[in-house]
């Protein structure tokens, strides 16, 4: 009996040598994030609607409707160039019309009575016609010297001033929509298949580099460039804050295949060639090797597409000391012991 009870004791103190000597390492479960396939591209930001206002005419501005970066809308009057000798040409063209229709009426009145010829009243009715046409033509120059938003946009630096002369096609502004931002970029023809209008974009620029941009591609050009074998691509980008300006540079990442799938910290996983492994610490505190298979890797984790279930504790600290079935400790507030030891404590 004493033989019996030294050796059990012997047998005790080993096991708790052993608990022991458990290596100490941290845990963290299997659990499921979004990963997403990227194409990477570099693009450059448009105005969703551009234009730059020019002088029609050579003539003097007698007025300016603006100021450098104002928001205009459409139909605004931008500039007035001088308009009097235009005026003095309406009002005769003007005269001229109401002389020719009141002659016109007289002829009329007079070949219903039978004292004018069919051809007299034709003849009046040219003249009439083109006095009409002339009033109109004068009126229309008049329009041409005010110039007007064809959209509503924020106005460039203004770089003219009232009294200036300008000559046809001197510009006066540039007008730009930013409300939405187009961006064009190149996407090898290789990555055709995988693209296509609706995907969602995100953008990044150096002036933030903290905030992504999304939005969506908008469309893909019918012709791939034969010199670099790569198609432009156009998405659209809310720009509410007008953060974006045409013109920047930024990079694209275009999600491909967004999926939701298991995965474990990087730190976790071990290769050997071409496989990977985890640790697996089970309810006996056991770590056991097990092979898995990753897929992409996102913010620190790595997807795990076959050998792990969701909710198993895989060993991310301590994974060198480790060899398969080694009793391990839980680092934390609670790491004194193996995993199954205070159960175990508590049951007895």
């Amino acid at each position: 009996m004493a033989s019996f009870g030294l050796a059990s004791a012997c047998g005790g103190g080993g096991a708790e040598e052993r608990d022991r000597a458990a290596p100490l390492v941290t845990v963290d479960a299997a659990s499921t994030m979004r990963f997403v396939e990227t194409i990477d591209a570099v693009g450059t930001a448009r105005a969703n609607e551009q234009v730059t206002l020019a002088a029609p005419v050579t003539e003097r501005i007698v007025r300016l409707n603006f100021e450098d970066g104002d928001f205009v809308t459409r139909g605004q009057t931008i500039a007035v160039l001088a308009v009097s000798e235009e005026n003095a040409q309406l009002n005769e063209a003007q005269a001229r019309a109401r002389e020719a229709g009141q002659q016109l009426d007289r002829v009329e009145a007079l070949r219903e009575r039978g004292f004018a010829t069919q051809s007299s009243l034709d003849a009046q009715a040219a003249l009439a016609a083109q006095a009409r046409a002339a009033a109109a033509g004068a009126q229309a120059q008049i329009g041409d010297r005010i110039v007007e938003a064809p959209f509503s946009g924020w106005v460039s630096l203004r770089n003219i001033s009232r009294g200036a002369v300008v000559s046809a096609g001197d510009e006066i502004v540039t007008i730009s929509d930013v409300s939405p931002i187009k961006l064009d970029f190149a996407v090898p023809e290789t990555m055709l298949s995988a693209i296509r209008p609706g995907q969602s974009i995100v953008a990044t620029a150096a002036a933030w580099p903290d905030q992504p941009f999304r939005g969506q591609i908008d469309t893909i050009a019918p012709v791939i460039d034969p010199a670099t074998r790569a198609v432009t691509v156009r998405a659209m980008i809310p720009n509410p804050d007008r953060k974006l300006k045409p013109g920047m540079l930024l990079t694209v990442a275009i999600e491909t295949e967004p999926r939701t799938s298991l995965s474990v910290p990087e730190l976790a996983v071990i290769g050997e060639g071409d496989a990977r492994f985890v640790f697996v610490v089970g309810e006996d505190g056991v770590a056991r090797r097990t092979e898995v298979r990753t897929g992409l890797r996102s913010q620190g984790r790595i997807e795990i597409l076959d050998g792990l279930r969701p909710g198993q504790q895989v060993v991310t600290e301590g994974v060198v000391k480790l060899t398969d079935g080694m009793k391990v400790r839980l680092a934390g507030p609670k790491n004194a012991e193996p995993p199954g030891a205070g159960r175990m404590a508590k049951g007895g």
